[in-house]
């Protein structure tokens, strides 16, 4: 049997048991990422020896894959939160994107600079790579449908949609500290200008291609019958539009992708109304689809929705193939995960830091105290904090990040298990006390 039939049965077979399997895992205190880790580890070195993977050689691929992983996710994401921008929700994704994570950032990096006996940069590198949270596996977390005003579910969704690009201004100062220069970091000030303008860059360049497309191409099937179906076309190319764009002008590119998300759905919102967009649709029969897309009610209603669906199946696939390859990476390293010296700062960060941070920030909000108590626990880190990882060890090289891998996958491993198994039963919970 070839090593090519085999890998063809073990992809063919852990799709079809996590096809049928849903339902039952969906019941128990479990995620489909903890299986993708576990499916991983048995294919890395420690075990099978069948998925070898070299950070140092491949660093470049998996930096790249992974990033792609995440814009989609990211994009999926900001096309769920259907609601106006004058909303008191969006100051509570505010308050977690920013002081939040920057609390975050502080005590975890007093933690690893005094506790660690990290250099400035290291310890900042560490601290910023491990604050952000994740949106790839926050699937539990995530708003049910376009348009749900759960203020939980609104705020860890919107959070995870946003800080993991308003961690990379910080990721770009651990960086310079550690010797490693970036656009504008060989002078304080240009390297503030620098920052602002990766931050309103992204931001532009994201409601501009998010908006403007959905525009175009509404305008297109309305009037002239052209550029119709292929949605999936659509939202991959508008995502990497976005995201090579801003890459171009030196732009934070994980928030204009989000942004863009964001955007698509404000036109959407404007077309259509209070009244949500399955609801628009559900009278629309199955073939009639090409139909509603050039009806001038129901074309900007279809785009979406269809874009949306489109993104987060690609995004079970993305979730898919990450965590089997941070699962091997985790097997040929897991030696290193098993000392105490890396297991505190894991444990630091999900019972101080992210509490502290979380908790500080929501002071005076609109959230209840067990909401800000589940907002706190639930800070899931996973592919953004490898993507981090990847990022330093291709910028810095082994020498400065290679101190910082065991910690970071550590801190996925813990994530994917500790939060993955609570994450549901806290959140039936609470639901039902909502009820």
């Amino acid at each position: 049997m070839t090593i090519e039939a085999v890998w063809f049965l073990i992809v063919g077979a852990l799709l079809v048991l996590m096809a049928i399997g849903r339902k039952i895992v969906e019941r128990l205190p479990m995620t489909g990422a903890m299986v993708y880790l576990v499916v991983g580890f048995l294919l890395g070195p420690a075990c099978a020896g069948l998925l070898n993977i070299d950070l140092k050689r491949d660093v470049a691929l998996l930096r790249t894959l992974t990033g792609a992983g995440l814009v989609v996710s990211l994009f999926a994401i900001g096309m769920y939160l259907r609601i106006k921008l004058s909303d008191p929700l969006w100051r509570l994704t505010l308050r977690l994107a920013g002081p939040a994570m920057l609390i975050t950032i502080a005590i975890m990096f007093v933690a690893a600079r005094w506790g660690l006996g990290l250099a400035l940069g290291p310890a900042l590198l560490l601290a910023s790579a491990l604050a952000p949270t994740d949106p790839v596996l926050a699937n539990e977390l995530r708003v049910e449908q376009a348009g749900d005003e759960e203020p939980l579910r609104f705020a860890l969704s919107s959070e995870g949609g946003l800080n993991d690009g308003a961690a990379s201004p910080m990721v770009y100062i651990a960086l310079a500290l550690s010797g490693i220069e970036s656009f504008g970091s060989s002078n304080p000030w240009t390297f503030s200008l620098a920052i602002a303008w990766g931050l309103v860059s992204a931001v532009v360049i994201g409601w501009a291609l998010g908006a403007g497309i959905v525009v175009l191409v509404t305008w297109l099937r309305t009037r002239y019958d052209h550029a119709l179906g292929l949605e999936g076309f659509l939202a991959l190319g508008l995502v990497a539009l976005a995201y090579g764009a801003t890459l171009i002008v030196d732009g934070y590119a994980f928030i204009a992708v989000f942004v863009a998300g964001v955007a698509l759905r404000r036109q959407e919102m404007k077309a259509t109304g209070e009244q949500p967009p399955n609801e628009v649709l559900e009278s629309v029969e199955r073939g009639e689809r090409e139909e509603a897309a050039t009806d001038p009610e129901l074309a900007h209603a279809y785009i979406a929705e269809n874009m949306m669906g489109f993104s987060v199946e690609v995004e079970r696939f993305v979730e898919l193939g990450l965590m089997v390859i941070i699962g091997s990476v985790v097997s040929a390293h897991w030696r290193e995960l098993i000392h105490w010296s890396v297991a505190w700062p894991v444990l630091f960060l999900f019972v101080v830091a992210r509490p502290l941070g979380s908790s500080l920030s929501l002071i005076g909000s609109s959230m209840d105290r067990h909401q800000r108590s589940l907002s706190a626990w639930l800070g899931l880190r996973g592919v953004s904090a490898f993507y981090y990882l990847l990022f330093a060890l291709e910028r810095a090289g082994n020498g400065i990040a290679g101190k910082l891998m065991p910690i970071i996958l550590l801190a996925i491993v813990l994530s994917v298990f500790l939060h993955g198994t609570t994450a549901t039963v806290l959140l039936d919970r609470y639901l039902k006390r909502c009820d």
